[in-house]
Order: structure tokens, then sequence, then C-alpha cells
């Protein structure tokens, strides 16, 4: 997993639907100071000085989905009181989708109120209902439901045993989400995953394996037992344990296990990081990546949330961060034309001018490089499409290019005169182009005018070309030669 393909995802996040089905619940954080002892009592007073209402429970699943850029519905039951309103009102900020949340005049809103008191949770008081749905609602539930999974690229089951996801309402989630060869990813609770049966993924824990299988994890001998049993139990393809400062492990169904370290960070609070693992998770898995690599993006979101005091969301750009972080430099000059578009197209409404050339630069030499520095004098900002290792052996031979598309990316990135790089696969820019709109195309002195792919774009947008020459006697070619030259006549000595 790179930054290139992290970007990539929430570039195109918004064209994702998710589903989410299970209990809502509000999270509201008292934070004060506690620097005194109560006189009635021995305990702490605390004075409060903020105060804060969070989306909790399944609602933190929905608000992270939301926050990672996919268009999210949400499937549940509320209370007609204060609470119920406050939920539904968060979630319609957020242009959360909430056509299947139904009122329950009987029940009440769950609400668990926190107090913090320097970065440290004191007590935490929970108001809530855990009854059975009435069985008018649950059949309401069943049949939107029934309806509507189908309409999404990926079903989550959040489940914290408040009475929402009872036996029907999970058997009705998996049974139309399946039917409709959509994934359906689940967070038990509990020791009863038999009701989960068919589901694609589970999330549990380390201490909701153990009970669930009845297996102490002590070892990976040990780990790997306790996810045998409760993926035979379920009938899972995939189940992932998570476990904790150990990170993740996530098994499958054909045997392979892969097992995901965790990614170093203080831990402040792992309020919620289940729940963030469950949306990126989701988010990753509509999106079409595989279950490891769904799971290592989970991973790297899981290790922003716990350095987060409370429930909270992590931003498509944290993670973009945390992935970038072993490539600080060029690595992050390196962009998707999907990424590069709106970056792009934000940069010209600003007023820069944006300078485009492309090419193998197979060998990087003083000639590339001064031609390089030529472009970028013509404008703000110098893109860089660079032709993809099956593109140079189309046009060059199969013997080239003699350094791969990666390393290649790094070394044009790292030249302060480029902006950007974005690979291409076809044998010519023109998509690039394109899609880019520069105000200036770049090409060497030895094309003519007429002989400039994608001049008829730009020139259309307004823009132009110009032609920049080259250094003479440096070339790849040249390098190759002389190398040969030079070694290939010891050798044949």
């Amino acid at each position: 997993m790179d930054h290139i393909s992290v970007e990539t995802l929430f570039a195109n996040s918004a064209g994702l639907r998710c589903l989410v089905v299970g209990d809502l619940m509000l999270d509201e954080y008292l934070w004060g100071k506690a620097e005194r002892i109560s006189p009635e009592a021995p305990v702490q007073v605390v004075d409060v000085i903020r105060e804060e209402l969070r989306l909790g429970g399944a609602g933190n699943v929905v608000h992270n989905l939301a926050a990672l850029g996919a268009q999210v519905s949400v499937c549940s039951v509320v209370g007609d009181d204060a609470n119920g309103r406050e939920l539904l009102g968060q979630f319609g900020h957020q242009a959360i989708d909430t056509r299947a949340v139904f009122v329950d005049p009987a029940r009440r809103t769950s609400r668990k109120t926190r107090v913090v008191a320097s970065h440290q949770q004191i007590v935490r008081i929970d108001r809530e209902s855990r009854e059975a749905l009435p069985a008018a609602i649950e059949q309401q539930l069943c049949s939107w439901i029934a309806a509507h999974a189908g309409e999404y690229s990926v079903v989550v089951l959040s489940d914290y045993k408040k009475g929402v996801l009872t036996h029907k309402v999970i058997a009705a989630a998996i049974s139309a989400a399946t039917g409709a060869g959509i994934p359906v990813l689940v967070d038990p609770k509990g020791t009863d995953y038999v009701q989960y049966a068919g589901a694609t993924l589970l999330t549990p824990n380390r201490k909701e394996a153990e009970a669930a299988s009845g297996i102490v994890i002590s070892d990976g001998e040990s780990l790997a037992q306790a996810a045998q049993a409760i993926m035979s139990l379920a009938g899972l393809s995939h189940l992932l344990i998570t476990r904790s400062e150990e990170g993740m492990s996530l098994f499958s169904k054909e045997g392979e296990t892969v097992h995901i370290p965790t990614v170093a960070r203080e831990v402040f609070d792992v309020s919620g990081a289940g729940d963030t693992v469950l949306a990126t998770l989701a988010l990753g898995i509509a999106a079409g990546l595989g279950m490891a690599e769904s799971a290592r993006l989970a991973n790297v979101a899981a290790g922003i949330a716990v350095g987060k005091l409370g429930t909270s969301i992590v931003t498509p750009q944290e993670i973009i961060d945390t992935v970038s972080l072993s490539h600080k430099d060029s690595h992050t000059k390196i962009k998707s034309c999907d990424v590069l578009v709106p970056l792009i197209a934000a940069e010209k409404g600003r007023g820069k001018r944006v300078v485009f050339t492309n090419g193998c630069f197979d060998l990087l030499h003083a000639g590339h490089v001064k031609y390089l520095q030529k472009a970028r004098g013509l404008g703000d900002l110098l893109i860089l499409g660079l032709n993809s290792d099956a593109s140079v052996r189309r046009l060059k031979g199969e013997k080239r290019p003699l350094i791969d598309q990666e390393e290649r990316a790094h070394l044009m990135a790292a030249l302060d005169c480029i902006s950007y790089v974005v690979l291409f696969e076809e044998d010519t820019p023109l998509e690039l182009i394109t899609a880019l709109k520069p105000d200036i195309l770049v090409k060497g002195g030895d094309y003519s005018l007429d002989g400039v792919v994608g001049r008829d774009v730009v020139e259309a947008n307004g823009g132009r070309v110009e032609l920049v020459q080259f250094v003479d006697g440096k070339s790849t070619t040249n390098i190759i030669e002389r190398v040969l030259k030079l070694y290939g006549a010891k050798e044949n000595a």
C-alpha cells in the first residue's frame, strides 16, 4: 500500500455507497479540571469547562465513513426523545441518509456521558435501552433492508447489543446483501457468532475472539485455533482479529493468514478504534481493494484513532500523511491522474501557470535536468508525465527501461524543478493532457509543432506549445553505448 493508491482511493470515495445497520447512541463528553476533593465524600470535584456531543455506537462508524468521503445510509431505531432528535440532527448536518432510522416512542435513545479531567476518563454514566425491538418495528427494519441492501457497495453491521440487531434483522441483512453479491462486514458482540453465519468478515478483538471460540489466545498457535473455530462456527470467508498493540491478523477460508503489525503511536484512548477499523475496512472493500490491503488501511486508521481522546473520526489526509511518512520527500510528489486533476484545477484557480511535459527519462542525465529546468522556467508548476514500464517497452523495445517506473518516478520527483510526477500507461500522454489542461505544453526541440501530441487540446483551452532544445550529445542511448564500449570490451577480452 502506497500513498498514490491511497490518494486515488479517497479521490474516488464519493461514489461509494455504504449501508450501516446497528445500535445508535450519543457520546457526551464533559471536559474539566479535577483539582480538589469534595467535602461531602472522598471523590474528586470536576469543574466542567466544556461539553461536547458526538455520534457513538454505530453512529461512530457512520461518522467515520462520511469523513472518509463515502455516501452513507444508516438503518436503526431511536426513541421519540431529545437524544433521538439530536442524533438525527447531527446526521442531517453531514448529509447522512436517515430514511431507514425508525422511531419507537417507547424506546430511550442511548446516551453515554463521560467525565474527563486531565486527559483521564473519571467516570462514565450510561442511559440506554437494551430491550429487543417491538415486532412491528423489527419487521419494518427487515423489510427495508430486504428492499434496499442491493443498492450499496457494502453493508456494515455494528452490533453493540442494545436491541437493534436482533436475530431476524441480522439474518435479513446478510441474506439480502449476499443474495445481491454485496459484502457484509460485522463488528460482533456476545458469544453467539452463529447468528452472523454467511457474513463476509467479522472483526472481533482478542477478548471477543477468546469468548466466542472458548480458546485463550496466548501465542500464534492458539490464535490460529481460535480463528479456525470462529470461521467454522459462522461459515465466514474472512476473519480479522484485532490484537491491540500486537496489530491485526487476517484469516481466510482458503487458509491464508496475514499478520499486520501495529503502527507505532502513543495511545491516548482506544474508545471507538474498532469503529474506525470497521469503517475503513468497509471503504476499502467497497472501493475494490483486496481484504489484506483493506486491513492494512484500517490498521493505519486505527493507529491514528487511538492517538485521539474519545470517539473520533479519522480523515483521509491523516491517513495519506501517515502512509507517506516513510517517503516524506519525493514520494509525496508522485500522484495518480485522479488525484492530480483537482489539485491542478485548484492551482490554476489561484492564477498559477501550469506547464506539462512528458517522457521516459530512463537513465537520468544532465541533458534531462537542463531540459526540465527550462520547462519549469516557463510557468509556476511543472507536471511530468512519465511513461510506465509497459509503455517504454512498446516505444523502445523489450530491453528498456533500464530503470523501473517506481525508481524513475522517485528520481524525477526528487528534482526541485518538478512539482508533480504522474505515470501513464498509454503510448502518448494525450489522455493526461486532456484531463489536466495545462497552460503550456513543452516538448523537445527535435519535434515540430505539428507533431506534438495534445497541441490541439492545449491551444483549444487557451494555452500554447513550447519547444525546448536538448543539450547536444546528452542522451540515454549515448550512455548505454558508452557503457557497452568501455565494459563490454573488457568482458570480451
